[in-house]
């Protein structure tokens, strides 16, 4: 290979993306807020969730900077640092002197021996602090540190009074120069952080950060962001596409989380275009690809899974709205809330809402295989689901989902059922459908807490509506409102599975004629 060669560019998942190697959104108008920011002078923290771009961002934030010619940025991470740099305050100043160093060599020689005169003087916070007001005062322009990744130093002491004296020469520099901005960059706002005075003291109530800007950009990649970058892959691949419908159905399965929009897009490239006789992309393609990323396992989603299962507050709060299909008020000062929004679990939508249908699927499927393991075996799996033809037999699937609920309903087993029936029934066509099918879960707000289930199996779709029973009433206008959602499917058929929790249970099923579409319903 002739290395001099111009690399293809690629969609890229693992790390700080390059215009140059990478294909990327157009995020100009979120730099855009980002460099007023610090042109302003302001202190603040990117507290996004992991794969979200902010190593990105700050880069981007540093290379425009600097080609303004009017800053000195310092940017730096903690990631892989090691827990050693804060053993005490001088090997932290020590390590901090060392990031001036290295940066002062590409970007500002001129600095360099005041750094290395000031190298052993510095051997704690007081004199860190002499030594930065000394460098500012070197140079007409302004400087800005960045550093990343502060999440691995957060719940370090050191750490957080290094933030309480970034606090106290801001406040003070009026009368002393201090860096002209300080950005921040991690999962957790630092905000939160609290500042002690010696070990066995309680932790002050006034934040070593509190002088912080609110960074209020967000981060979701828009549907007009996403389109260049298809853009340039069409440009560049001559793959054909309508990229402006793409990108809406790249953002309509991931509602902009920038990790899941680059790995679709990834295994569209890399995975489904070898394999497919036209060189295009499509809707299909974009549906398979979901789901099919929704089975493997990667990182990003470990850690969602890690989130919850070490939080069983997280946890219920996650199960009540991506199951039960309740419905919360958004407010970020809710602990649970603000921590499942610090994760990226949960986004404000008229209400509490999981982030993207990804994330929901996934969160369902994993849930659901708790249940799978513990409540369900595979004589209870049975075989008749399926047609001559292959097809799906949803009828049959609806009267064996009855059966094991009836066989199951005792004494024993009725609280769990009633809680957890639907995460049952997803637990129970899993196996059904494997290999041969998939299914997206869509929750309707309604007075019957609708959960839609649209399953495609083969080349046949099927809508199965799971509610809870409330009544004649709200009955009615339910099979309305299904009527309608199979119109919308351009369906003539659908299925509905009515939880009723009445002490006493008819276990019936019939199929309902509506004026124009005919609806298999059970009750469990």
């Amino acid at each position: 290979m002739n290395f001099k060669q111009k690399m293809p560019k690629q969609f890229f998942i693992t790390g700080r993306c390059f215009p140059k190697l990478h294909y990327m959104a157009d995020v100009s108008k979120k730099l855009e807020q980002a460099l007023r920011m610090v042109e302003s002078g302001d202190y603040f923290i990117i507290n996004r969730p992991r794969q979200y771009g902010k190593t990105t961002m700050l880069y981007s934030l540093a290379e425009s900077l600097r080609n303004s010619g009017d800053y000195i940025v310092l940017n730096s991470s903690f990631e892989g640092i090691g827990d050693v740099i804060f053993d005490s305050e001088e090997k932290f100043s020590a390590g901090f002197m060392r990031l001036m160093d290295k940066y002062s060599k590409v970007h500002s020689p001129q600095l360099l021996p005041l750094i290395k005169k000031n190298a052993k003087k510095v051997k704690d916070l007081d004199t860190l602090s002499d030594f930065i007001t000394e460098f500012v005062n070197q140079t007409d322009k302004k400087i800005v540190l960045l550093i990343d990744e502060v999440d691995k130093s957060s719940n370090n002491q050191l750490f957080v009074s290094f933030l309480a004296m970034l606090r106290n020469k801001y406040l003070e520099r009026e009368e002393e120069k201090t860096f002209h901005s300080v950005v921040l960059a991690g999962v957790h706002d630092v905000k939160t952080l609290k500042l002690k005075l010696r070990p066995d003291a309680e932790q002050k109530y006034n934040s070593p950060w509190n002088i912080a800007a609110e960074f209020k950009i967000d981060m979701n990649l828009q549907v007009p962001e996403i389109k260049p970058m298809l853009d340039e892959y069409v440009a560049d691949k001559g793959v054909q596409m309508d990229t402006q419908h793409i990108a809406e159905q790249l953002f309509y399965y991931t509602s902009g989380y920038p990790f899941l929009v680059s790995k679709l897009c990834k295994m569209l490239d890399e995975d489904f275009l070898p394999e497919k006789k036209e060189n295009t992309w499509t809707q299909v393609d974009v549906e398979k690809a979901a789901k099919q990323l929704i089975t493997e396992n990667n990182t990003n989603f470990e850690s969602l899974v890690k989130n919850i299962e070490n939080n069983k507050e997280l946890y219920d709060f996650v199960y009540k709205i991506a199951v039960d299909n309740e419905t919360f008020p958004f407010n970020v000062n809710n602990p649970i809330i603000n921590l499942g929004v610090m994760y990226g679990i949960f986004t404000n939508r008229n209400g509490v809402v999981i982030h993207n249908r990804i994330y929901r699927e996934v969160l369902l499927d994993y849930m659901s295989v708790r249940v799978l393991q513990t409540h369900l075996t595979k004589s209870d799996l049975g075989s008749g689901y399926k047609n001559e033809d292959g097809s799906l037999n949803m009828e049959a699937v609806l009267l064996g989902f009855q059966s094991f609920m009836k066989k199951e309903y005792n004494k024993k087993d009725r609280d769990f059922l009633e809680r957890n029936g639907r995460l049952v029934f997803l637990a129970f066509i899993k196996p059904i459908i494997n290999g041969s099918g998939y299914d997206f879960k869509e929750p309707q707000i309604s007075e019957e807490k609708r959960l839609d289930v649209v399953i495609t199996h083969l080349k046949e779709k099927y809508v199965a509506e799971l509610k809870l029973w409330r009544g004649a009433k709200a009955h009615d206008k339910g099979l309305i409102q299904l009527s309608e959602y199979l119109t919308a499917q351009n369906l003539s058929e659908g299925y509905l599975i009515i939880f009723d929790h009445s002490e006493i249970k008819n276990w019936q099923s019939e199929w309902i004629e509506t004026p124009d579409k005919k609806i298999f319903a059970v009750w469990v």
